[in-house]
């Protein structure tokens, strides 16, 4: 019998991308921990932006600390979407779709939107579903 497993919070899901998966291209990631991370990534770019406007460190419409936290979360979260197409059973190559305009992007978001596969694939066992053979 399979079961869903929890879902973590939304900063839960970014610290463990920042932290034990930044790099991690390995594996699959569902589609609860590719949006919320999403969510938790613009709101940490959104505080920055303010910061940097309050500070006057925007120059150019750019500023200085957004244009630091873009660089730190650009790794985990290419990471993530690779392991994100893992889960729908595609290769993280897949992400070179973004450079065909317009269906590329299109083509991304609807694999971002896809459930992933419930039983286990070339690139892992499911993080969505739990066996309850293997709890015990």
């Amino acid at each position: 019998m399979e079961t869903v497993a929890k879902a973590l919070s939304p900063w839960a899901y970014f610290q463990k991308c920042v932290t034990t998966d930044y790099a991690n291209f390995d594996g699959r990631a569902r589609r609860a921990e590719y949006w919320l991370f999403a969510v938790a990534a613009f709101v940490v770019r959104l505080v920055a932006f303010f910061v940097d406007f309050l500070l006057g460190t925007v120059v150019a419409d750019v500023g200085l600390l957004a244009c630091i936290i873009n660089l730190v979360l650009f790794v985990p979260g290419l990471a993530l979407l690779v392991r994100r197409l893992h889960d729908v059973g595609k290769s993280g190559w897949m992400c070179l779709l973004c450079f065909i305009p317009i269906i590329g992007w299109i083509w991304l978001l609807v694999l971002m939107c896809t459930d992933g596969d419930p039983t286990p694939n070339a690139y892992g066992a499911s993080p969505k579903y739990i066996n309850e053979a293997q709890e015990a």
